[in-house]
């Protein structure tokens, strides 16, 4: 073989770890970067469910309020009509206790 065939050789086999080097090096960073934008999406996702999580958690609490709202209401409303029963009640009452004191 002659000097310049063994150059050439030499040479190309130079070319091919170089090549072989520099698609290493732009896998590894490929993987680097897909994994940076994974943990990123990830964390984006986090955030997004943890935002969902605040939301609904408000829509309940005011679902809740006015639900408690309404059962306030509805029981003030009974308290006024139990109030009115006894007001009509009560000078009745009060004949019959002075009519038992009065008779003892």
């Amino acid at each position: 073989m002659s000097l310049e065939a063994i150059e050439k050789v030499t040479q190309v086999e130079s070319e091919v770890r170089e090549r072989r080097a520099a698609a290493e090096a732009e896998a590894k960073q490929l993987v680097a970067d897909a994994e940076k934008e994974g943990q990123a999406l990830l964390q984006r996702r986090r955030s997004e469910a943890a935002e969902a999580g605040r939301e609904l958690l408000r829509q309940a609490e005011e679902r809740a309020a006015a639900q408690a709202a309404k059962t306030a209401q509805a029981a003030e409303a009974d308290a006024a009509k139990l109030r009115e029963a006894a007001e009509k009640r009560l000078e009745a009452a009060a004949e019959f206790i002075v009519g038992r004191v009065v008779k003892h």
